[in-house]
């Protein structure tokens, strides 16, 4: 962490009652658990000092947190919020008739994966056996789908889902004379 990571008093402050408010304790029973006064407690909490580490560990400890987590700020933390574009999805090239959009983010690749496929009246999307323990879910958008996992084969409409082991061959075909379109998510 570096020096201008560190939280202004009132934002330490503010952590130290969140905490101790989690705990349901009154500023009492704090002082009493940290061996930090009472007074004390109230001027951190209220931002009016800027307390030592050592002042701070010891309340970390009698509240059962990390050190970390009565200094930081919020405003350090960062929440993904992005939007991919339509135009901009990745899209992969299927067999013939087959068309796969990539909705997942490349950090996501290869541990959970999201997708949406049109395939075409009579298309097939065929594929090896994923890693050990690989599972994918389907959702059917619109049309019919025959989806087939080793032994194991049914038929979806529009609304169905299916959550199949992928760890083995599979296949997803479009008996019908519309084009089917479905959401896919693989968890490796």
């Amino acid at each position: 962490m570096k020096s201008d990571d560190i939280a202004t008093p009132k934002v330490i402050g503010s952590n130290v009652r969140k905490k101790r408010h989690e705990r349901h304790w009154s500023l009492d029973e704090l002082a009493e658990s940290s061996g930090v006064s009472k007074a004390t407690l109230s001027q951190i909490e209220s931002g009016r000092v800027n307390p030592t580490v050592a002042t701070l560990w010891k309340i970390a400890q009698s509240l059962e947190t990390e050190l970390s987590m009565l200094i930081r700020s919020e405003e350090e933390t960062v929440r993904t919020f992005a939007v991919t574009r339509e135009g901009d999805l990745p899209r992969l090239t299927g067999t013939s008739g087959v068309k796969i959009k990539v909705l997942s983010p490349i950090t996501l690749a290869g541990e959970l994966e999201f997708y949406f496929l049109t395939l075409d009246p009579g298309a097939v999307l065929a594929s090896e056996a994923h890693e050990p323990g690989s599972h994918e879910m389907i959702t059917v958008i619109s049309g019919t789908l025959d989806v087939e996992a080793g032994r194991n084969s049914i038929r979806l409409n529009a609304g169905d889902v299916l959550n199949y082991q992928c760890d083995i061959s599979h296949r997803i075909s479009n008996p019908g004379t519309e084009p089917a379109t479905l959401h896919m998510v693989v968890k490796f």
